[in-house]
């Protein structure tokens, strides 16, 4: 891992060059992306069996043989170990006490002339939700894509994903019963994504398509933007650390490990404020990495994008951590909740040294879908609220039509709209 001191005069080009990720899209991939979601919104079905059979080495006839109901979820389900099917209940549970809290409601207020304003919410109609299915299986996926839409009231949420050489995930199909999953299409890549957006003449078109893919996923789901609304386009996974030393350093070391696990490009980093505490976690981490299956991923990751940063004390720490704005911030310190209002821009916050980062990715309860590359500037988890949308109401009594209408007809004269005047003149009495 890279070794940075917040003292070094060439700190902040040093911070600013780790973090930096291209995330302009690639020529290439947009090309072939762009020719797949016209052949399945021209072709339909018969582009998304072709598309299947191609890149996940399916031999699909039909489109029945891409398609699964409730039945086949809850099969999958009963076919779980006790302990498996256990684990998934409990995850779904608290997922979705955490959503329920965030469920926006209508509103009202009437003005002192009896003009009545406020807003009133209703659900999303039709998700879809991507699951990857490639090198592994995410279940938690599906709980935390699922259960915010079945909290917000969603009537039908449908499943994509992938299934290479036609091999089913149990445990991904049985967490889609869990969460109230409504049907399921064993397909993936940017053709799912299109036959999501455009509909086909199995697969119905939904109002918005979450969850994460590769980056013709991502390319797919920039492109179909606005004919739905999407989630996010998520950059690689991230985790920061700020620990003041008190936290054993095989936890820490372990918890960086758990980030970087995840692909070569992810990015671990730990802000520490003491070097000998750097040190002792160096040490655990080449100890620890003799033992992890996924050693190549994780040294490769480290020696990428990761940096262990020795900063002055825990408020520079904090600021470094406001600029980095990561996905997961983990305030591996004393009194978590006084340094936690120092944070600004952050994904997740996972205070003190029992909570590890872990544990928010499976069943703490919130989500898990959280915004990457540094975009926790201005972006937020998943909740709920993504799937509910806002309508203003508006009705004004006949005394508020006589102040409102002379002042709109002066803005819309001022604006050279005649008719917006004249529509709000004809309601004056005078």
């Amino acid at each position: 891992m890279k070794k940075l001191n917040t003292q070094s005069p060439d700190f902040q080009a040093e911070l600013k060059a780790l973090l930096a990720f291209e995330t302009a899209q690639n020529p290439e991939i947009d090309r072939i992306v762009a020719d797949i979601c016209a052949d399945v919104q021209k072709r339909g079905d018969v582009a998304l069996i072709e598309y299947t059979n191609r890149f996940d080495g399916t031999s699909a006839q039909t489109i029945a043989d891409l398609i699964l109901t409730q039945n086949d979820l809850q099969a999958a389900f009963e076919r779980l170990q006790p302990e498996i099917q256990t684990a998934l209940k409990i995850a779904a549970a608290r997922v979705e006490s955490y959503h329920q809290r965030q469920k926006m409601e209508s509103w009202t207020y009437e003005d002192e002339d009896g003009t009545r304003l406020g807003q009133q919410i209703t659900p999303l109609d039709r998700v879809g939700i991507y699951v990857p299915g490639g090198k592994a299986a995410y279940p938690s996926s599906v709980i935390m894509n699922a259960m915010p839409a079945h909290v917000a009231g969603v009537k039908e949420i449908i499943m994509v994903v992938p299934t290479p050489k036609g091999e089913r995930n149990d445990i991904v199909l049985a967490a889609a019963f869990v969460a109230g999953v409504t049907k399921v299409f064993t397909v993936g890549g940017a053709q799912a994504v299109a036959a999501l957006a455009y509909g086909t003449e199995s697969v119905p078109q939904v109002d918005k398509i979450t969850g994460p893919g590769n980056a013709f996923v991502a390319a797919a789901k920039r492109r179909v933007f606005g004919v739905v609304g999407i989630d996010m386009v998520a950059g690689p996974s991230e985790i920061l650390v700020i620990a003041d030393g008190t936290t054993p350093a095989d936890w820490v070391a372990m918890d960086l490990f758990s980030q970087a696990e995840h692909d070569e490009i992810a990015q671990a980093i730990l802000i520490g404020t003491s070097q000998p505490y750097l040190d002792e976690v160096q040490a655990a981490m080449n100890r620890l990495i003799e033992t992890m299956p996924r050693r190549d991923i994780i040294e490769a990751s480290l020696g990428n994008r990761g940096a262990m940063i020795l900063a002055k004390d825990l408020d520079e720490a904090c600021e470094i951590a406001n600029y980095i704005s990561p996905e997961h911030l983990e305030l591996s310190v004393e009194n978590p909740q006084q340094w936690a209002k120092k944070i600004r821009h952050a994904g997740a916050i996972f205070m003190g040294r029992y909570t590890s980062e872990s544990l928010g990715d499976y069943c703490a309860g919130p989500n898990h879908v959280l915004p990457t590359s540094r975009t926790a500037r201005f972006s937020s988890p998943l909740g709920t609220y993504d799937f509910q949308k806002r309508s203003s109401l508006i009705q004004v009594s006949e005394q508020g039509a006589q102040k409102l209408g002379k002042t709109a007809s002066v803005l819309a004269h001022g604006e050279s709209l005649t008719a917006h005047a004249r529509s709000a003149e004809f309601r004056l009495k005078d």
